[in-house]
């Protein structure tokens, strides 16, 4: 389940901080969300397809860990991405 680049480009641009953004925390976390999203539709007509899900739980630990570091650090902007992604309930 692999974004294309027509599909990853507008997600760069609405989280980039700069103008040649694309490794920051928020353009990653806005990403691998995508990517879990479609993933998890997936899931839901394929309930037995566990390598797909195995690969969806090292998504969301991958996410989590990028989303602890930017809590750590940038407080404000952690907030910002949950808010804009939807994250937290």
């Amino acid at each position: 389940m692999t974004l294309s680049a027509d599909k990853k480009q507008p997600i760069i641009d609405k989280f980039k901080l700069h103008e040649n953004d694309t490794g920051s925390p928020e353009v990653q976390v806005a990403i691998l969300t995508e990517r879990i999203n479609l993933l998890t539709e997936h899931l839901k007509t394929h309930r037995k397809d566990f390598h797909s899900r195995r690969g969806l739980l090292k998504m969301v630990g991958q996410r989590r860990a990028l989303l602890n570091y930017l809590r750590d650090r940038a407080p404000d902007r952690y907030r910002k991405l949950i808010q804009e992604l939807g994250l937290r309930k």
